[in-house]
């Protein structure tokens, strides 16, 4: 009766221990998942510091666009400047208003206006008019979308914050779009009135 009794308990005890340890490791599992499904949603997760400061030039880099092509709506000469313009308006405002709304959701201030060197950018174009603006705004096109491109891969390629990656990836074919198209138009207006010869003193 004793090495009976002695059996039952000890195979009571590893059952209960069995059943402990299956209940263990389902709780940690379970805490596993929940953990993995908010880091893959990334919806209140703070990004790094990286992906915050891509996020805030991208903010001030997008009101400078949409600054410079109001400008160019109003002061440029050529009607493809003056469209081109117009377009980055309206694209850029739109991208402005994605990235407000992952900011908000992500608890993260943007500027509210560009930078230093974008404001300087704005004077010197807004005292310009004419074909003398259409040349010096779209030299500033091209080198800005290059530089932009470069900064929304390097966001989309390395980025840590899945949300803010993905908004890079987003906007990167309207960001190429607007290169090339500036790429079409620079050329037309850079060699304006280059066939016309200086007239020479005699």
């Amino acid at each position: 009766m004793t090495k009976t009794l002695y059996r039952t308990t000890l195979h009571r005890a590893l059952i209960g221990l069995t059943v402990a340890g299956f209940l263990t490791l389902a709780a940690a599992q379970q805490d596993a998942n929940s953990m993995g499904a908010g880091a893959a949603s990334g919806n209140s997760a703070k990004p790094g510091m990286s992906d915050q400061r891509f996020m805030k030039e991208a903010a001030q880099g997008g009101m400078a666009e949409v600054e410079l092509g109001k400008l160019a709506v109003q002061n440029a000469s050529s009607d493809e400047v003056k469209k081109f313009g117009q377009r980055m308006v309206d694209d850029h405002s739109k991208a402005n208003d994605k990235l407000k709304e992952l900011a908000s959701a992500k608890g993260i201030t943007l500027p509210q206006a560009p930078n230093a060197k974008q404001k300087a950018t704005k004077d010197q174009l807004s005292k310009l008019s004419g074909e003398q603006f259409d040349k010096a705004y779209m030299r500033d096109m091209l080198k800005d979308h290059k530089q932009d491109i470069a900064a929304f891969q390097s966001e989309s390629n390395i980025g840590h914050d899945a949300d803010v990656k993905n908004f890079a990836t987003q906007t990167l074919p309207t960001l190429r779009d607007h290169l090339k198209d500036a790429q079409g138009i620079a050329p037309k207006v850079l060699q304006a009135r280059s066939s016309i010869q200086p007239t020479s003193s005699q």
